[in-house]
Formats: C-alpha cells, structure tokens, sequence
C-alpha cells in the first residue's frame, strides 16, 4: 500500500493546524509556508476534510481553519480515509466496495490475506490520534530546543 499525496500531505496539514491552532484559527497560507506545500492544493485538502467534518472554517479578515473536535477523538484513520477513501490493500475487501464486487469472492483463495492486511493497517491508523502525533512533535521540537542552548 502506497498513500498518495493527498494522504501525506494532508496528514501533515492537519498535524500543523492541530498544533498551531490553540491561538485560534489558522490560514491556509501560514500551513501552507510551514509545511511547504501549495496554498491552493491545501485548499482541495481541506474542502474534503471540511466535509468528513474534521475541520470548520471561519470566515473573514481573522478567519481560518480549525478542528472540529479535540484531537484526541480524530484518528489518522480518520484523516487518511476522508483524503485518500479505503486503505484496503485490493478493491475487493475494500470497505467503499464490498465483497460483491468480485465475482469470485466466494472462492478467492487469497481474500483472507488481503483482508488480514487491510485490518491490520485499519487497526494501526485508528489507534493513532491526532494529539499523540502532537505529543511526538512537541517532544521532538523541545529536546531539539534543549539540545541547541
């Protein structure tokens, strides 16, 4: 299984928002200096996570972008399924398709393993929360703080 851009990326974004979003709200603009990333592309990003409910926006010269609940209640599952749909590793077990899609699901000798691989990645990604990847990022930035005085 290979994320694309979207799920990277968007990642990542959220990740900043998350952590630079305690002020208030933030803009695409200051995520998108951060992180390097294009303001428009962000954009498309966050129209989907806008809509899985992720994410509100406020509008206006102060307005921006926020979480739309604590960062302890949205996993990376969350974010990598509203950006990048099923991470299931075959269209047959994916969770968007279902096992009638293939006609020979019912005698595939192989479904089990992809099924095995697509609940082990669902079980990873939905016991990772947004505020334990705010946790590793606080931690990393403190130690490389204390480390350069």
């Amino acid at each position: 299984m290979k994320l694309s851009t979207k799920g990277r990326y968007g990642l990542k974004a959220m990740l900043d928002l998350a952590v630079h979003s305690v002020d208030g709200q933030v803009s695409l603009n200051s995520i998108a200096e951060r992180q390097g990333l294009s303001e428009n592309y962000l954009e498309q990003l966050f129209a989907s996570l806008k809509k899985a409910k992720l994410i509100k926006s406020v509008r206006g010269p102060q307005g921006g972008y926020m979480l739309a609940d604590s960062p302890e209640n949205i996993s990376v599952g969350d974010i990598l399924r509203a950006l990048e749909g099923s991470l299931a590793p075959t269209d047959c077990v994916s969770e968007d398709q279902g096992a009638g899609s293939c006609s020979n699901s019912g005698r595939c000798v192989t479904r089990s393993v992809w099924e095995r691989i697509r609940d082990g990645i669902n079980n990873v990604i939905d016991n990772i929360t947004l505020q334990e990847l705010i946790d590793d990022y606080l931690r990393n930035n403190n130690s490389r703080i204390i480390d350069n005085t």
